[in-house]
């Protein structure tokens, strides 16, 4: 005869937690990365600008070897074009979200499914911003009637593209907090409103 472990009375007390047992921890807070969530560029303040910048490359370098991607789907100075921009962020959180351990299985073949439709916009927008493996330009403007004409745009070469990366993040960084510094300075001390 085996023995039968009896199912637990649902209304006696809940045991001890053990010693050093912390409930957010245990629930996944603590230093447990926070679930994906959508990145604005446009609202980033200078350090998380900084760090997205920093994630998406690190990332977008990983896709591009991964996947094995020409450069006319990702190109090297990607990080000059704000299409080019927001359309791998998307990519990047919709993959995030795909292999988050909560997700359910078949969420990276949805990834995959979506990924094949973005490798084909990334190619109309690469060919769109004339940007090339070694040089780079910015995306033409069409002036629409009443504006100003559009700026002429020139290539520039490009000889090493993570120098060209650092100082476009320090650039932008910079920029964001500038505007940071200026809006602060619009505040009322006594209010901390708008003045």
């Amino acid at each position: 005869m085996t023995e039968h472990t009896p199912a637990p009375d649902p209304d006696a007390p809940e045991p001890d937690e053990p010693e050093g047992y912390d409930e957010d921890t245990d629930r996944g807070g603590g230093d447990v990365a926070e679930p994906p969530h959508p990145v604005n560029w446009n609202l980033l303040s200078a350090h998380d600008l900084e760090q997205e910048w920093l994630a998406l490359d690190e990332w977008v370098n990983w896709l591009r070897h991964t996947y094995g991607l020409p450069a006319s789907v990702v190109p090297p100075f990607w990080h000059r074009h704000t299409e080019l921009l927001w359309e791998l962020s998307a990519l990047h959180l919709h993959w995030l979200a795909a292999y988050d351990p909560e997700q359910n299985a078949s969420a990276p073949l949805g990834w995959h499914r979506d990924f094949a439709d973005t490798r084909e916009r990334l190619r109309e927008w690469v060919a769109t911003s004339g940007t090339r493996l070694d040089r780079d330009r910015p995306t033409r403007q069409t002036a629409w009637p009443g504006e100003d004409p559009a700026e002429t745009v020139e290539e520039t070469i490009i000889a090493d593209r993570a120098e060209d990366f650092v100082q476009f993040v320090l650039d932008q960084v910079a920029e964001r907090e500038q505007a940071e510094e200026e809006f602060f300075r619009t505040l009322d001390q006594r209010t901390g409103e708008v003045s």
